[in-house]
């Protein structure tokens, strides 16, 4: 009896250890999986490191790092890593990473230059030489490989600065090429150009800063804006887009160049300070400096239609009701003359011949213009061009000054915008007599505007556009004598000066 209760107690024992055993494999939860995610970095420079190699132990799978140093694990089991960072050049690095269930752990790795490991040598022998001058504006910019050996492994970045300005343009990252081309440059100016050189091992070296300066702007006769990325630049030209040349490169609207009589400076309206103020330039686009301290402002006026004196040491411009003359360094602001009840001065001219000025006045609404004679002293004024219907405006003086030329919208259509039908370009004589219409053969749904005499008054130079307001504006030039010839100048331009 009692053997068979201890033989009993037994088999209880056993299956209760059983059921124990089999209750603890239930409930253990599987370890999961994690990712990790991280960057390579040099210890000398903090850069990141590409192509560097990657393993774990315990071990899943091996990979390299990206281009920027990067690098993902992804779907590890959960756990302890020790993670092998290994490259050319560099020592070795292992770092223990906890991979957690269902998390990306961030790790950074840092890699210590290995002794003996050296940089390339620098770039040399540039093309063209350090201090070359008259370079073109668009230059191939050529340098010599630094090491004998393995020359195909390295690549290089090519940095190019603009004497002035504080910041780099980068020509080209990671080329293997010794060449590179530099485009769009300015005129007469200073540029540093600098290659940095890398192996791939990741060493990299900055080579010296060499330098060339770009040719002087030829002298040309023909000045214009034009509209580049949405704001206007002063253009010179020899009268062909071939040989058209930028002078201006600002996120400003720069307008109304007028070359001075002595064809040594170039005054323009620019809004650099907020409100259009006349500035004066070199013939080359050098030398830029404000003139003004009263702005160019009024009715209707962006800022355009002053004049320079006929010895070319003062500019006319208007103010709101009064006209100033103002010496050419900034100094001398004088009183000219005022313009009648409720109109604003605007656009202007002024001639040796009689020492006479022509000056448009304007009202609040922009079709009602007319246009006076006056002495330069702003004397004497009288009516040459009466308030017609549709709009009227850029009045100049002939070569001989005896008469004006003037466009005016025979359409006599008027409304708040301004807006042009059929503007044709007049010539009347200074005394009020001999109206002549030059724009005779003007295409139709067309506009001729700002126009201007050739230096030797044969001709006009004068922008065309459709009346749509959609089409370009374009430059075109035409014979004084009988209003044919008509020849376009040039593309996407405006407010011309031949002189």
């Amino acid at each position: 009896m009692l053997r068979t209760a201890a033989a009993l107690k037994l088999v209880r024992l056993f299956v209760f250890v059983l059921l124990l055993t089999s209750c603890n494999e239930d409930t253990i939860e599987p370890r999961g999986e994690g990712s990790m995610a991280g960057t390579v970095i040099s210890a000398e420079t903090g850069n990141p490191i590409a192509a560097v190699s990657l393993t774990t132990s315990p071990a899943s799978s091996a990979i390299i790092t990206d281009t920027d140093g990067s690098f993902v694990f992804s779907a590890m089991p959960a756990g302890d890593y020790n993670i092998a960072a290994k490259k050319a050049g560099y020592k070795t690095e292992t770092v223990l990473v906890a991979v957690k269930d269902g998390q990306e752990t961030s790790v950074t790795i840092v890699l210590e230059k290995a002794k003996g490991s050296t940089a390339p040598k620098q770039p040399d022998d540039p093309s063209p030489a350090t201090d070359t001058l008259n370079q073109p504006v668009n230059i191939t910019l050529r340098w010599s490989r630094s090491d004998s050996e393995n020359t195909d492994t390295l690549t290089y970045d090519v940095y190019l600065y603009e004497s002035g300005a504080t910041e780099r343009k980068t020509l080209a990252e990671g080329i293997r090429d010794t060449s590179v081309v530099a485009s769009g440059l300015k005129y007469n100016t200073t540029y540093f150009w600098q290659v940095k050189v890398q192996d791939p091992e990741g060493n990299a070296t900055i080579g010296e800063i060499w330098s060339f300066t770009t040719l002087t702007i030829p002298e040309t006769r023909f000045l214009f804006a034009r509209a580049v990325d949405g704001n206007f630049d002063i253009f010179s030209s020899d009268g062909t887009e071939e040989n058209s040349y930028r002078l201006t490169s600002t996120f400003y609207q720069e307008l109304w160049p007028v070359l001075n009589p002595k064809r040594d400076v170039i005054a323009y309206a620019s809004n650099a300070s907020v409100q259009p103020h006349i500035y004066v330039m070199n013939r080359d686009g050098s030398g830029k400096r404000q003139v003004t301290t009263l702005p160019i402002a009024g009715y209707h006026n962006p800022g355009i239609g002053f004049a320079w004196s006929p010895d070319g040491g003062q500019l006319l411009y208007a103010y709101y009701e009064h006209l100033y003359r103002i010496e050419r360094d900034g100094s001398g602001l004088a009183l000219v003359a005022k313009a009648p009840a409720n109109r604003h001065f605007r656009m202007v001219d002024w001639t040796d011949r009689g020492n006479k000025i022509v000056a448009q006045t304007i009202g609040s609404d922009i079709n009602d213009s007319e246009i006076y004679i006056m002495n330069a002293d702003g004397t004497n004024r009288k009516l040459l061009v009466e308030n017609l219907a549709g709009r009227t405006e850029s009045p100049s003086f002939s070569i001989d000054g005896k008469e004006v030329l003037f466009s005016h919208d025979v359409s006599g259509f008027e409304n708040a915008e301004g807006r042009q039908l059929d503007a044709h370009i007049f010539v009347k004589k200074i005394d009020g007599t001999g109206l002549v219409d030059i724009s005779a053969n003007k295409p139709a749904g067309t506009n001729d505007l700002y126009p201007r005499f050739s230096p030797d008054g044969s001709k006009l130079i004068f922008v065309n556009s459709a009346n749509d307001g959609l089409g370009s504006q374009d430059i075109w030039m035409v014979d004084v004598a009988d209003g044919r010839n008509r020849t376009k100048l040039f593309s996407n331009a405006t407010m011309p000066e031949w002189e």
